[in-house]
């Protein structure tokens, strides 16, 4: 008797994780970057958050793993499940971390926290001779980071799992799950096994994520399928046997009992397309939101040359995308930090009133903001409206647009000419994105502690595919939690 083959889904992700060549030298150059880009936000993290350097570390106080993961920027040696979780936390607990748009939206970058806390632990294992290691180059890990990147990119694009009230970050169990398998040397099978498993968890619901819930959760929520995936793949290494109809079987599968009875949809092949044309975060904002908050700034101006203050203001009117009417149109109280850096109104009254971008800070507890009722005043006066073009833009893979568009009504009765920003700062059709995000991460890294001769070390070594990657995590080896306090 012949044994069951797993779902083609399935099959195809392993196919192109384990047979696939990345060729194209434009996803490699934005894996550098991409891999700067989020290091430098988890250093930006542990200088500024408190919230954050309260949970990483070892579960066990005091525990120190030989030849363990290092985490950047702590003293931590970790196991690569536990590290897992924590770098991923790191990288995406401020909201500054890379995007990429689709019927689902999400973060690649948050696949890092698994790729990067096993690839080191295994180099730094096989520098120290143990038998358990092998050398992992930086070319490897920036393979698997192109490849997660595809993975989780490719099944955003027409798949929403938000409708079904799903987190997004199964995505990033799944894509995570899949390069780790192959980091760490599992055969086919038991990737497939791995993978399989990875779908049939029950899936984190997105209600920390939405008013009134909105809550911290939604900044570990990616080391969590972080440290889901690594451990699924130990288990798979074990011995443990997949599912083979996970997303098939009739009834008991994931499509049918949690997805509506909808077939997964996978719109175009696998190959680099995501990590080419994703987008970087330039803004300390939710990504929906960051062309807002250009248009708002830009409105500041306009006011501060023609001798009008932002008090003066009777009315303002926010045209968005559906999803940014979805995840970030919100009224009322604004109850910690999580909540304000999801609301579109908050972004734009910080903005009008600094006339300048917001910061990672300005959500924080003791920011002046979250206590100023100005911003209340300001956000009270607000109304958001879906634009259907801005939606039909957004979801078009040869436009992925991000507008936002604002319109002021002065108490004078005199109107504001409208500013429209289509595409956000850090979006591929800006040519100087990548030149910011490397400002960007010498920026974080300062932020951190970090001297300039240190960065500069860090980025020279980024061009070396033959450099281990343990080697490369050392340069990040300093303690910035005391940092920013």
């Amino acid at each position: 008797m012949l044994a069951p083959k797993y779902d083609q889904p399935l099959q195809d992700i392993i196919t192109y994780v384990y047979h696939s060549d990345i060729q194209s030298p434009l996803a490699y150059k934005r894996a550098r970057i991409a891999l700067l880009d989020s290091l430098g936000c988890a250093i930006e993290t542990l200088s500024q958050s408190v919230e954050a350097r309260a949970f990483i570390g070892p579960v066990v106080p005091g525990l120190v793993v030989p030849n363990g993961f290092r985490l950047p920027g702590t003293p931590f040696s970790l196991d690569p499940v536990k590290g897992a979780f924590d770098l991923g936390a790191l990288i995406r607990y401020l909201d500054h971390n890379d995007a990429y748009p689709g019927a689902e939206w999400g973060h690649p970058s948050d696949n890092l926290g698994a790729i990067i806390a096993v690839a080191d632990w295994l180099s730094r294992s096989f520098a120290n001779g143990n038998a358990i290691g092998r050398q992992v180059t930086l070319k490897e890990a920036l393979t698997l980071q192109i490849k997660a990147y595809e993975i989780q990119g490719i099944l955003q694009m027409k798949n929403a799992f938000n409708k079904r009230g799903i987190d997004h970050t199964i995505l990033v169990k799944i894509a995570s799950t899949a390069v780790v398998a192959h980091l760490l040397g599992l055969d086919e099978e038991q990737a497939l096994c791995a993978l399989s498993h990875a779908w049939l968890d029950g899936q984190p619901l997105r209600i920390f994520r939405q008013a009134p819930n909105a809550g911290p959760r939604k900044g570990w929520a990616a080391g969590d399928a972080c440290s889901r995936a690594v451990h699924l793949c130990f288990l798979a290494k074990a011995g443990q046997p997949g599912v083979c109809s996970v997303l098939s079987e009739p009834r008991w599968g994931f499509q049918d009992a949690l997805f509506g009875g909808e077939e997964l949809k996978v719109p175009r092949p696998y190959g680099s397309f995501v990590m080419e044309y994703h987008f970087f975060k330039l803004v300390a904002a939710e990504a929906h939101g960051i062309s807002a908050a250009e248009a708002a700034v830009e409105l500041a101006e306009i006011l501060k040359i023609s001798g009008q203050a932002v008090s003066d203001i009777e009315s303002i009117v926010i045209r968005t995308q559906q999803p940014a009417k979805l995840i970030i149109d919100k009224t009322g109280p604004l109850r910690n930090p999580a909540d304000r850096d999801h609301c579109i109104q908050y972004i734009v009254a910080v903005c009008l009133l600094k006339g300048a971008f917001i910061e990672a800070t300005d959500y924080e507890d003791d920011s002046p903001w979250a206590s100023d009722v100005r911003v209340d005043e300001l956000r009270d006066k607000m109304v958001v409206l879906e634009e259907n073009q801005f939606t039909k833009d957004y979801h078009d893979q040869n436009v992925r647009g991000g507008a936002n568009a604002i319109k002021v009504e002065m108490k004078t009765g005199k109107e504001i000419p409208e500013v429209l920003v289509k595409f956000p700062i850090g979006h591929p059709n800006h040519s100087d994105t990548l030149e910011l995000v490397m400002k960007k991460f010498e920026g974080n890294m300062g932020k951190g502690g970090f001297d300039t001769a240190t960065i500069e070390t860090i980025k020279r070594m980024m061009e070396d595919d033959d450099a281990p990657i343990h080697s490369f995590i050392d340069l990040f080896s300093r303690d910035t939690r005391c940092v920013g306090n």
